[in-house]
């Protein structure tokens, strides 16, 4: 059975080092590799594939993001793209053979794995919720100013007050929905996974592995985009609106 909290392989002083830490240092360093790689070989006119489907996907992406946000759309794509592309991979990771089958035997016999889906781990789904509010919050500020923001959420007129406060609880729930969401649905494919694998070991787990990589886009999808219209929403003036 998979356990819900991530084991921990090492410990640098008092920090411990988990499995889906090293994970993420993986996906990151699979993002920022391929990023470098495309972009020593880019042209104006495309030279190979790889340059071809990552311009069609940006075009793609940002066209998506221009039809929800005419105004603020060079500002909110960066973010979108950002944790679609993270949050998908990671989830694609656990995916990989070796991923949470190579590993050691603590000194009680339980089996520790090297490595586990980022995605599968609250601190991550959190931590990824929690940055998603504050880059919205902060990217609202400086593009409507912060007068107009506050006016969002404190007024002197009772209704508008009531509003507001309104506004303020729908931010934390925000926060909460996006972080287990992404998480509930990783981890349940990931025990999904592993009890399938413990019964059989050949054919039966393809149709379970095939519907997580479709999962994992979804998912991805499912953040990334209620990311950008939370922005959407946020970068838009409060007085426009009304």
């Amino acid at each position: 059975m998979l356990p819900f909290a991530p084991e921990t392989i090492l410990q640098i002083g008092k920090f411990p080092v988990t499995n889906t830490i090293l994970d993420t240092v993986l996906v990151d360093a699979i993002l920022i590799g391929g990023a470098v790689y495309i972009g020593k070989k880019l042209t104006l006119v495309p030279a190979n594939s790889l340059q071809n489907i990552a311009e069609s996907i940006m075009e793609t992406f940002y066209s998506l993001t221009e039809s929800i946000s005419h105004h603020s759309a060079s500002k909110i794509f960066p973010y979108f793209m950002t944790f679609f592309l993270f949050i998908l991979f990671s989830n694609w990771s656990g995916l990989i053979p070796g991923v949470g089958s190579i590993g050691f035997f603590h000194e009680h016999g339980e089996f520790i794995p090297l490595l586990r889906a980022a995605t599968s781990d609250l601190n991550t789904t959190l931590g990824l919720a929690l940055v998603s509010a504050v880059a919205t919050h902060l990217l609202s500020i400086g593009t409507i100013g912060i007068k107009d923001y506050l006016s969002r959420y404190f007024s002197f007129n009772p209704i508008n007050i009531f509003i507001g406060a309104l506004e303020i609880i729908s931010e934390i729930t925000k926060v909460v929905s996006l972080s287990f969401r992404l998480f509930g649905n990783v981890y349940a494919g990931e025990v999904v996974l592993v009890t399938v694998s413990s019964i059989f070991a050949f054919i039966v787990p393809l149709p379970f592995l095939m519907l997580e990589v479709i999962v994992g886009v979804v998912q991805a999808l499912v953040f990334s985009m209620l990311t950008m219209v939370f922005m959407a929403i946020l970068t838009t003036s409060h007085k426009q609106v009304n």
